[in-house]
């Protein structure tokens, strides 16, 4: 039997939605490194159309995750908070055809910046709309053990040996660095104080969509709770330029200002937490997964190839910026009195625990 083509899934998709007919051709845009994206025209509008990886899809609790996304998708509209939200349809924002996954949003005019071309200005505003997010809901919370990242670098580089993989040489000659960051990250992750608040971890500069200087956040599925200081530390680094090997602290300092003008819980140990800037290690091993056979088609492995050079090269660059990472953010952050929702909530700054 032969394999429906996308075009006739989402043209059953748009019907059942309510969305009319799609006319002239379903184009392909950017839709991130797992998900794919596609501009559909029908007869009552142009609609950007989501279609969720299907092996992630398969993974135990994913439904759960994605809908906690959407509730706080909805308390940051009510918030006024600039996003492109999924389109409610027949009660549901995921909408599920023939047990494939997708979201539905209006088009959104704009364009997402090149790398090249990231502003202090861009900075400052997505730091403030990062701010504004943190400050919805923060709360203090009882020390928890943190998630630590366990990884087998040499079963990975024994596992691409075994298949004469792409990635073997890469790995194999990283190995010492990656158990390094990894290090890192968890000793990073140990000492994060113990606050909780509303985030999109995934707010980097591909999915912000600027229309005349006005920011507007797409690509919500990762909207979850997580820890202020360290989504700000590891978003603050990728608009800075760290993604593409050109840091401009300049940029990270303005990326810090807007944030601290929406949120500021008066935290400033950020150089003793750079090590979160490390969180590509599971970015890396998620891409190894993929360059192994782990994926939905040849397509993918070749990206979870291309995504394990580029992750690398990225930890790579990292290791090398992180002093002059530490040293701008002891000099360069505006100063504070150490109050502020510390005192708010009446819990004093943790100790960070002994690893």
């Amino acid at each position: 039997m032969k394999e429906e083509t996308i075009e006739n899934i989402l043209g059953k998709l748009v019907r059942m939605c309510g969305l009319g007919d799609i006319i002239g051709d379903v184009e392909s845009v950017s839709g991130g490194l797992m998900h794919r994206m596609y501009k559909v025209t029908t007869d009552s509008g142009v609609y950007a159309v989501k279609h969720l990886n299907a092996e992630i899809m398969k993974r135990p609790g994913v439904h759960g995750n994605y809908a906690r996304a959407e509730k706080i998708e909805r308390i940051l509209e009510n918030n006024h908070i600039p996003i492109v939200p999924a389109m409610v349809i027949g009660g549901n924002k995921m909408q599920n055809i023939d047990d494939q996954f997708f979201y539905v949003f209006r088009w959104q005019k704009g364009s997402i910046t090149d790398w090249d071309y990231i502003s202090n200005d861009m900075c400052y505003k997505a730091g403030n709309i990062l701010g504004r997010i943190h400050d919805i809901e923060p709360e203090n919370i009882d020390y928890r053990k943190p998630e630590t990242s366990h990884i087998d670098w040499q079963g990975y580089v024994l596992k691409a040996k075994e298949e004469n993989s792409a990635i073997t040489s890469l790995l194999e000659e990283n190995e010492e660095l990656l158990v390094y960051a990894e290090n890192e990250l968890n000793k990073a992750r140990a000492s994060l104080p113990a606050v909780l608040c509303l985030s999109n971890e995934d707010m980097d500069p591909k999915n912000i969509m600027w229309d005349n200087g006005v920011p507007w956040m797409i690509d919500l599925e990762c909207l979850d709770y997580g820890n202020p200081i360290s989504h700000v530390m590891q978003l603050a680094l990728q608009w800075s330029g760290i993604v593409s090997g050109k840091m401009d602290v300049d940029k990270m300092i303005s990326f810090f200002d807007g944030y601290l003008e929406a949120y500021d819980n008066c935290f400033r140990g950020y150089s003793d937490v750079v090590g979160v800037a490390y969180t590509w290690v599971e970015w890396l091993e998620y891409n190894i997964q993929r360059a192994l056979g782990n994926c939905m088609d040849d397509a993918e492995r070749q990206l979870g190839i291309s995504e394990v050079r580029n992750t690398i090269d990225r930890i790579k660059y990292i290791h090398k910026t992180v002093p002059q990472i530490k040293e701008a953010l002891n000099v360069r952050l505006r100063k504070t009195d150490a109050r502020g929702v510390w005192d708010r909530l009446a819990v004093p700054l943790p100790e960070p625990p002994i690893l």
